[in-house]
């Protein structure tokens, strides 16, 4: 390679440096990020909205209603997920996550030779009622901050409903299935027909 074509590629990288750097100056200068309003409030899969009142804590949907008739099948195969985790055997070994045999209407934190992070008894009391097994599996990071556990969550109720109701199947005496009552407790309250059509 000769000089001259040296010179011709070496000018050809530091032009398109040079290019390169004037781009970013201009579209830093065109293009900058503004900090959101005081006021702007957060949406979960939505846009950030400004002005639009008060923000509302997004929460699990109810499940306790899908739990007489969730399936089991479909719980089994989500626990899938859990498996690199969690063993579900009746005395089965703590991984990772404690042994899940049991589990519903057990007391928080109490799995025998399992190290908890602490955090989990500090919402919703110290038992695995269904209620906080389907907050917890909604969002665990969210229901408490501390725990060990990575997993995202799960967003579809019926998922969440279908893999407590597998886990209410592992115990030798599984507790009772919600009663009428406790359904409709758990139930959000509709909108009065005045919020509904100012919307």
């Amino acid at each position: 390679m000769n000089n001259m074509e040296f010179n011709k590629i070496f000018a050809a990288v530091l032009l398109a440096g040079i290019i390169a750097m004037f781009s970013g100056f201009v579209a830093n200068k065109l293009v900058h990020p503004k900090d959101l309003k005081e006021d702007a409030v957060a949406v979960e899969g939505g846009a950030v909205v400004a002005g639009a009142g008060p923000a509302v804590e997004a929460t699990a949907e109810p499940i306790l209603a899908l739990l007489a008739d969730a399936d089991l099948d479909k719980g089994l195969k989500l626990t899938k997920a859990c498996a690199a985790c969690h063993s579900f055997d009746q005395g089965g070994p703590n991984g990772v996550g404690p042994n899940l045999y049991g589990v519903v209407g057990a007391n928080k934190q109490a799995h025998a030779g399992y190290s908890y992070s602490g955090s989990l008894n500090e919402q919703g009391g110290n038992v695995w009622t269904y209620a906080e097994l389907n907050k917890f599996l909604w969002k665990p990071k969210k229901y408490a901050a501390g725990t060990k556990m990575n997993y995202i969550g799960l967003k579809k109720p019926e998922d969440r409903a279908a893999i407590i109701a597998y886990l209410r199947s592992l115990s030798a005496n599984p507790i009772a299935l919600p009663s009428a009552a406790e359904i409709a407790a758990e139930a959000p309250a509709e909108k009065p027909a005045s919020e509904e059509s100012a919307q």
